[in-house]
């Protein structure tokens, strides 16, 4: 296809100084013959100058409410290059006809990894063990782990069971862990539970039984606070609660008390709500959450590695390429399902989707589920 009518697009390319665009990432856009403007803003005054009159919006992590949303003429597509939309006014961008997209399987496995990561760490108290090591305490730290629970045989709960958590299960497993999950739809049939192993249960059972519980879910109204004062109370005082999906799923004053006052054994967040990792301007955190010895916190950093970094360039750029063209992207790609164009678009065209498996929809790992 010759794609030199990109030249006369305006895209527009958010986030430019705090996640600036690598040599892989452009790489895509040249196969394209795309030439985005690089912008840094963050706020709806600072964003909409730059975006009102563009093609294409790609964002990472800035917020994208109602006023710029309504600011954008004539935009076809915003291309989230990521996963998360929760900062994304997908509605209204639906009511405008504009496509929402996103690239669900990029970080599936590097998420299932940073899951387990935290699960073993916090098991087997590695944070309190090398602090004991480093000055020299090793009698605590010989004593402390005589608690630890041999994995084999527990049980961890994941909510949410979309790929992140299929890929969690198919980790814990090899562990000799039993798994057992709870998702929105619980009528969907899903054979891959069956295969994995999983046993399917109420949000509330699986509170109760399980040894560790992990967040594989995205935040919405239903799901604000899903882990509340309520739901910690109904855990192991033993278990431990791993959150690397987003950081409002879980009131983190709620889970505090309830690692101070002995109710919960540990937890391992890489998401939160009351911290902005994203800021421009880093500082030291004021949370006490993060001060408690049983805590495993990491900023935001689940997703991060060179393959999930090129599997998302390649998808968002693929999506935005794919709308401009005149196609529908692929349908698990497209958050704002039910949308109707501002532009007719042709049936989806799979030449224009050439990336590994992950990105080449439900022939690869499958389509979303929660």
């Amino acid at each position: 296809m010759d794609w030199s009518f990109m030249r006369g697009m305006r895209i527009v390319r958010l986030n430019a100084r705090l996640f600036p665009i690598g040599a892989f990432e452009r790489s895509q856009y040249a196969r394209f013959d795309m030439h985005p403007i690089e912008v840094e803003a963050s706020t709806p005054e600072e964003i909409i100058p730059h975006v009102a009159q563009c093609d294409a919006l790609f964002a990472v992590s800035v917020a994208l409410p109602v006023p710029v949303i309504d600011s954008l003429e004539r935009c076809q597509v915003i291309s989230r290059l990521g996963t998360g939309t929760d900062k994304i006014a997908v509605p209204r961008a639906k009511e405008r006809g504009i496509l929402v997209t996103n690239v669900p399987y990029f970080c599936v496995e590097e998420q299932a990894d940073h899951t387990m990561a935290m699960l073993l760490a916090l098991v087997r108290k590695l944070p309190q063990s090398a602090a004991d090591m480093k000055r020299g305490a090793y009698r605590h730290a010989q004593n402390a782990v005589r608690s630890n629970r041999r994995l084999e045989g527990r049980t961890l709960g994941l909510i949410g069971f979309g790929n992140s958590a299929k890929h969690t299960a198919r980790r814990a497993r090899g562990f000799g862990l039993n798994v057992i999950a709870t998702r929105r739809h619980m009528a969907a049939h899903d054979p891959e539970a069956a295969a994995l192993g999983v046993e399917m249960t109420d949000l509330d059972s699986l509170l109760r039984r399980a040894d560790y519980v992990s967040l594989h879910l995205p935040l919405g109204p239903g799901s604000y606070h899903l882990i509340d004062d309520a739901a910690l109370r109904k855990m192991k005082p033993d278990a431990f609660l791993i959150n690397t999906s987003r950081g409002a799923l879980v009131d983190e004053d709620a889970l505090t008390t309830a690692l101070i006052e002995g109710r919960l054994a540990g937890a391992g967040i890489d998401t939160f709500e009351k911290i902005d990792v994203f800021a421009e301007q880093e500082s030291v955190p004021d949370l006490p959450l993060l001060n408690l010895p049983n805590v495993i916190a990491t900023p935001h950093v689940a997703a991060g590695s060179v393959e999930a970094g090129q599997d998302v360039s390649r998808g968002g750029v693929q999506n935005v390429a794919a709308i401009l063209a005149g196609h529908w992207p692929l349908a698990e790609n497209i958050v704002n399902a039910g949308v109707v164009p501002r532009v007719p678009l042709k049936t989806f065209d799979p030449a224009l989707y050439d990336g590994p498996e992950g990105q080449q929809g439900s022939a690869g790992k499958g389509p979303r589920a929660l």
